[in-house]
């Protein structure tokens, strides 16, 4: 017992340090089973028009050393993969405003346009169809998105929005580490978790009262420490109760779609983390693109 509380003061050590010296908003880890969760959201930024390499997701991982790459324009294979999205959404004057935290933000791409970025590089190659508005803001948790929906420039935008994209709730976990990190349990995170699917059935209420015809897309969590704390069970529970939670709330409203992102990123074979081994880097945020995009097809189809 001794041995397994020291291993785990240790995790958090060091995983705390790492957090907090990586990301503006406080991060930390997880004691009694180590956690750590990236910082989301970031800056309010319109997309900028990045030409990412949104294919390709099967050459060497030795691209994430060749930024050039990366910003070029759109592979063959890239181009292939999003041509039905364009058609689809061609002549339709489709407006997509995504909210959120540091991963609506784009944190860890190289241009800072992360997903949402890429969506809007993709879709507009060929010309402008689909709008875009980034509200993200990095370290936002649930109950600061909540209040910033009554912005008015944020509001403005979403009472014309066809599509709402969000990520939100890590931050929410990463308050609990912060405000326990020394005593930090597992039961902590489970009334956290309560208090968020509260705050959640808000800001739904509050994104329909504003605009009662728009379609809203929440995408879930996933486990950036899978790769180097694969053993520590704990992790995996919290991300699947927090994205269960989502999905639930998902499920009894037709005007609500759960994104499910953590099989994306459960490939410990691919570089798909930033510098900062949290956020997403350029090939992450490719593949979240890509399961957004499916996902828009799909239902709006």
């Amino acid at each position: 017992m001794k041995k397994k509380n020291f291993m785990i003061a240790i995790i958090v050590f060091i995983v705390g340090a790492g957090i907090f010296a990586l990301i503006n908003q406080p991060t930390a880890t997880f004691n009694n089973k180590t956690i750590s969760q990236h910082d989301d959201t970031g800056t309010k930024t319109k997309e900028n028009e990045e030409n990412e390499d949104v294919g390709e997701e099967s050459q060497d991982e030795t691209e994430e050393d060749e930024p050039s790459t990366e910003q070029r324009q759109l592979s063959t294979v890239a181009i292939e993969a999003f041509q039905e999205a364009v058609d689809f959404f061609t002549n339709q004057n489709t407006h997509i405003v995504a909210v959120g935290d540091s991963l609506t933000q784009g944190v860890g791409s190289s241009n800072g346009g992360g997903y949402v970025g890429i969506l809007d590089s993709a879709l507009n190659a060929e010309g402008q169809i689909v709008s875009f508005d980034n509200f993200g803001i990095r370290g936002n948790r649930s109950d600061q998105l909540l209040e910033r929906l009554d912005n008015p420039e944020v509001s403005t935008a979403l009472e014309d929005a066809d599509i709402v994209l969000i990520t939100i709730g890590a931050n929410d976990i990463m308050k609990v580490v912060r405000e326990n990190f020394t005593n930090l349990k597992i039961e902590e995170f489970r009334q956290e978790r309560i208090d968020y699917e509260e705050r959640l059935q808000q800001i739904f209420t509050k994104l329909k009262h504003i605009n009662p015809n728009t379609d809203i897309y929440l995408l879930g969590f996933y486990n950036p420490f899978e790769q180097y704390f694969q053993d520590i069970e704990e992790l995996d529970m919290i991300v699947e109760s927090w994205n269960k939670t989502g999905n639930d709330i998902a499920q009894e409203d037709a005007s609500i779609t759960f994104i499910p992102t953590v099989d994306l990123f459960d490939d410990p074979d691919a570089n798909l983390f930033a510098e900062d081994n949290f956020h997403p880097n350029d090939r992450g945020y490719q593949r979240m693109a890509r399961r957004v995009l499916d996902y828009l097809t799909n239902e709006e189809g």
